[in-house]
């Protein structure tokens, strides 16, 4: 995703028409390294434009968040106060389509005398920056940026305090909206080989991989099409589509956002998108500034998933990994433990023949009257005979003891392996939409309880996000299904929330959620057990396989034994089904908020 020029010339068309000229400089604030968001007043009301020099997510707009300000603000940001503060806002300029948009403020410097001074937002990927600087002798000289480009950095052009100011580098291209586009052939003629995407990516600057496929996909429904399998009509569609796309552009009649089906923010366009067909979601916005805000605000909050989730990953690993080491070093002890009978044989043998023996003796040999033959037994020359027999019954107490422990420990440690296991499939279902954030926080809060890991000092005292319902699916019989998203929902559900003659299901001795199918008074068709079934494998880590075993049975029989890990219960009068998960079928029986809605209307 990039923000391209003619999206930039969106937004400064929306900041004029919301009379930000002549609006004077209220407050400053850089909430992040490369962030500064700079608060406008003006007689009828205020604004906040945020800009951001943050490589992945480099933009200008018009902003309503409110993200919380560092206690001790930065250099950059005191020296803008000091440069800006009281200061008018006299022009917001785009040279062209070219990324970088120009804030001229007329302010007041340290003798009172009036000044100019400009902010230039250069919105380049990773070559972003925010620079302050103000006109001496006819000429802008750079005060500071949000990132100093030295020597060291770009050996093309430098960005550091008090030199003057320079344009970027810039390709000669074509402008969307000051150029005779009766013309485009022989703009695209020289690359005749190459896609049509790519070719007016070349030839125009501003616009974006997005904007120049769907030129191609208006074209000729097609957006691999190369330059050279145009031809006279193809062209002319490709004009037209220009010319309109010029004109939305200068008319500023709304910008789309495209979405994957999960919600997670895509792409966005300052015309209507049509190229992904169903596969993708397409938002029309009337303001290019509030898309801007969803869309990096929503995708902030995925990267910040997607993080802590990884994190929350990694960290189920290390005690996954912790309780086998463990196991395997426990097995090792119990294996030892097999030689027990051996040394109470000796014993046996050594009390039976202790008239030969006698202190000193290093060892004796005797008839082995179990397994017949001899057996030499070895002797501590500093006990007597009697000890000597004492301390091998000793061993054998002591090795028998502990292959009582080690089998009732590794028992409990493969059952918290098996726990451990159910918490790591729960954390790699959750996902990137609405509600991943508590789902990750449940699951966190679910390990410290159970004492694997320590909650941080920071988020003792920190605000919980709000508890998630079960997910919700409704039969093609018209049965409610719940579904647990992790071991404290499962047992909420399993053991509070189902009533006796529910139907209960969970995937046979694989890690999933437990599932729970609403009888309401009525018979549980074998339907709705069969999708229920394939809910429950499609929600475990069998979801990948096919012919996943699923038990059933009543609620009334699913119990929880005492001192049981969440999410661990032992039920009977169970039938089992094989199914394979499906996908396509949550989707096609979830219940979502909007039918809620409707449902409540009702």
């Amino acid at each position: 995703m990039s923000l391209d020029g003619a999206f930039l010339h969106c937004i400064v068309r929306e900041m004029h028409d919301k009379k930000l000229i002549g609006a004077r400089v209220d407050k400053i604030h850089q909430p992040s390294r490369d962030e500064i968001i700079i608060a406008l007043r003006r007689s009828d009301g205020a604004e906040k434009i945020l800009m951001s020099a943050e490589s992945s997510s480099a933009r200008v707009c018009i902003t309503s968040a409110a993200p919380e300000n560092p206690k001790q603000p930065p250099m950059f940001c005191m020296l803008m106060r000091k440069a800006l503060s009281g200061g008018r806002l006299t022009a917001i300029t785009q040279d062209g389509l070219e990324r970088i948009i120009n804030f001229d403020f007329e302010c007041t410097n340290d003798i009172g005398d009036l000044c100019e001074n400009r902010i230039a937002a250069e919105i380049m990927g990773k070559h972003s920056n925010i620079i302050l600087m103000t006109r001496r002798d006819g000429v802008w000289r750079v005060i500071d940026s949000i990132k100093r480009v030295t020597d060291d950095v770009s050996s093309v052009r430098r960005v550091l305090p008090n030199i003057i100011y320079e344009l970027p580098p810039r390709e000669p291209r074509l402008c969307l909206t000051g150029c005779d586009l009766s013309t485009i052939g022989d703009a695209l003629a020289p690359y005749k080989d190459r896609p049509l995407a790519k070719a007016l990516m070349s030839v125009f600057e501003g616009i974006s991989p997005i904007f120049a496929r769907e030129c191609a996909y208006s074209t000729a429904k097609d957006v691999d099409i190369t330059v050279g399998a145009l031809d006279a009509a193809k062209l002319e569609k490709l004009a037209f589509f220009l010319r309109r796309s010029a004109a939305h552009i200068e008319e500023y009649d709304g910008c789309t956002m495209v979405s994957e089906k999960n919600g997670k923010p895509k792409d966005m366009c300052f015309v209507p998108v049509t190229q992904y067909g169903a596969e993708m979601l397409e938002t029309p916005y009337e303001s290019p500034s509030a898309l801007i805000d969803r869309f990096f605000a929503e995708r902030a909050s995925a990267d910040r998933v997607k993080q802590r989730s990884g994190d929350l990953l990694k960290t189920i690993l290390n005690i996954y990994e912790r309780i086998s080491r463990k196991l395997e070093l426990q097995r090792q002890e119990l294996e030892n433990c097999s030689e027990k009978e051996k040394f109470r044989l000796m014993g046996d043998i050594l009390s039976a023949n202790i008239y030969r023996c006698e202190k000193g003796m290093s060892e004796m040999t005797a008839e082995d009257y179990i397994n017949g033959g001899d057996i030499t037994i070895p002797l501590d020359v500093r006990l007597t005979p009697s000890q000597n027999a004492q301390k091998l019954y000793s061993e054998y107490k002591k090795l028998d003891t502990a292959e009582k422990m080690l089998t009732k420990f590794i028992a409990q440690g493969e059952n918290e392996l098996m726990y451990i296991d159910s918490v790591f499939d729960a954390a790699s279902r959750v996902g990137s939409g609405a509600g991943s954030e508590a789902a990750i926080y449940e699951i966190k809060q679910e390990l410290i309880g159970t004492g694997y890991i320590r909650s941080a000092k920071t988020e003792r005292n920190a605000k919980a996000p709000k508890a998630l319902p079960p997910l919700r699916f409704r039969s093609s019989d018209g049965f409610e299904i719940l579904v647990g998203r992790n071991n404290l929902q499962n047992d909420k559900l399993t053991l509070k929330t189902a009533l006796p003659n529910d139907m209960w299901l969970h995937t046979q001795n694989i890690p999933g959620s437990h599932v729970i199918i609403r009888a309401e008074g009525r018979t549980i068709p074998d339907s709705t057990i069969v999708e229920a079934a394939r809910i429950a494998a499609s929600c475990s880590k069998g979801r990948s396989g096919t012919k996943i075993p699923v038990d059933y049975t009543l609620a009334r029989f699913v119990k929880k034994p005492n001192g049981a890990k969440p999410g661990m219960v032992i039920f009977v009068n169970n039938k089992t089904i094989l199914v394979d998960p499906s996908e396509e079928l949550l989707e096609q029986l979830r219940i979502t908020n909007q039918d809620i809605r409707k449902d409540t209307a009702k």
